[in-house]
């Protein structure tokens, strides 16, 4: 208090500084377990700043009235290390940080898709000859060899890389259909993810949409009508994360070829999932793969390559060389082709694909695990686990493809299931790493096709440390 003449009360001040003196020196808090390991990841001058930070919000809650006794300073004091660590963690946290998929789900699209591996391809070390000719010495075209090895691999005369499968949609679009007609099915009016709608797409390559049939049934006679003298092309969509059944029908891809090439125009399809071998080989349903379309007429087929090719987020067009080539010369394709990253990844898994070398490929690696390999793994985890005191046990699980490809359909697999609910799948997200578990009643669920084998240690040691937080939690 401080009486009108500006003289302080003694007592006051006394009791804010017996206050202040119970704060810690900013070397004390650095001493703490806690903080020693937080310098060692985020570095010394950004924790000392984060201790001097906290410190100084003591002090001035202490000036405020906020604090006034010994007992609330020193709680508040002894959590210093756990809330700067903690903060320090939300703010330095790697966004993008490499996670433990055990939901089952190969192909899943908010961790990243087809997982790459963990070697970085020869050249992206250090400089590479991205647009250079070892040859003649001079400029070269960076998109030649992909382009040979796209060819090769489909068995199509022309292949063009972008960015991603919408580019690859758009840029085809805009190439041969800007101001004239694209027929399309009602019943392939899709839209995937957030952001993907087919009929956006058209019209942002400012090609004009012509519907034909209804949402479940469109037969060739409906394309044949809808072809007049404007009319660029005709497309064929994937419905990828949905199926129709029932009363439906639509027309096969070699009776649209004919029916396009008879009027002088192509058949563009976007495939999307990219497939390249018959999944009934790893017993899931069949999907039509890219030589399959290509093979029944199709003049250009697009797709992703972060999909059944197991490769970089890409999108890929491929088929008749009248028809791509022109693609890869377009004002629009610079601003959407591919980086030396993803050029490099992709050779390096089609390569895999044309030399059938598939275990190479993380994707086709996982669903090769046999369940018996599954279940060995689960089981020995299960051990180590129920060892350690913790309520575990083997499961069979049914994961899926994923990515839009053959919905409705599962990958048996095998896995744990650990006693812990919600309150241990939010702390498996904050172990490192991560670990994204699926809910299943009180229990949580970890598939262990999508976990690599070399990774079970990491992971054992990740559901210790998401458990001992939880009891530590509700203690």
């Amino acid at each position: 208090m401080i009486h009108s003449d500006g003289i302080e009360v003694s007592g006051y001040n006394i009791a804010m500084g017996t206050l202040y003196r119970q704060l810690p020196a900013v070397h004390q808090l650095l001493e703490s377990p806690r903080l020693a390991g937080a310098v060692e990841r985020h570095g010394h001058r950004t924790v000392v700043a984060a201790c001097q930070r906290e410190l100084s919000n003591l002090r001035a809650r202490i000036r405020n009235g906020e604090i006034v006794d010994e007992v609330q300073i020193k709680a508040l004091a002894d959590a210093l290390p756990d809330l700067i660590d903690s903060q320090l963690e939300a703010v330095w946290r790697r966004p993008y940080a490499e996670v433990l998929n055990g939901t089952g789900v190969l192909l899943h699209t908010n961790l990243g898709r087809a997982p790459m591996g963990k070697t970085v391809p020869a050249g992206l070390e250090g400089y590479l000859a991205l647009e250079y000719d070892l040859k003649d010495g001079r400029r070269g075209q960076r998109l030649d060899p992909i382009r040979r090895r796209l060819a090769e691999t489909f068995g199509a005369e022309a292949g063009v890389m972008v960015n991603n499968n919408a580019a690859a949609v758009l840029l085809m679009l805009t190439v041969h259909a800007a101001g004239r007609e694209v027929i399309v099915s009602r019943g392939q009016l899709i839209e995937i993810g957030g952001s993907f709608r087919l009929p956006d797409i058209m019209a942002a390559s400012g090609a004009r949409m012509v519907e034909v049939g209804c949402t479940n049934r469109t037969h060739l006679h409906d394309y044949a009508r809808a072809i007049g003298e404007n009319t660029a092309a005709i497309l064929v969509a994937h419905r990828s994360n949905f199926r129709m059944e029932g009363f439906t029908a639509e027309p096969q891809i070699r009776e649209l070829a004919d029916l396009a090439h008879e009027n002088g125009l192509p058949l563009l399809v976007d495939q999307g999932s990219g497939a390249v071998h018959d999944l009934r080989r790893w017993s899931l349903p069949h999907e039509p793969t890219v030589g399959e379309i290509l093979s029944h007429g199709a003049d250009i087929v697009c797709f992703s390559g972060d999909k059944l090719l197991g490769g970089p987020q890409a999108g890929i067009a491929v088929g008749g060389a009248q028809w791509v080539e022109p693609m890869g010369r377009h004002s629009l394709f610079r601003a959407l082709r591919p980086d030396k990253t993803a050029l490099v990844h992709m050779e390096r898994i089609l390569a895999a694909h044309h030399e059938e070398r598939l275990e190479e490929i993380p994707l086709y690696a996982m669903l090769g695990s046999s369940l018996e390999e599954l279940r060995r793994r689960a089981r020995r985890l299960a051990r180590r686990l129920r060892a350690a005191g913790l309520d575990a046990e083997t499961t069979p699980t049914k994961g899926a493809l994923g990515g839009g490809t053959t919905p409705g359909a599962t990958v048996p697999g095998h896995g744990l299931r650990l006693a812990g609910g919600n309150s241990l799948a939010a702390a498996l997200r904050r172990v490192r790493p991560p670990v994204i578990a699926v809910r299943d009643g009180d229990r949580v669920v970890l598939d262990l096709r999508t976990i690599p084998p070399d990774r079970d240690r990491a992971l054992e040691s990740a559901i210790l440390e998401a458990v001992a937080e939880t009891a530590h939690a509700s203690s």
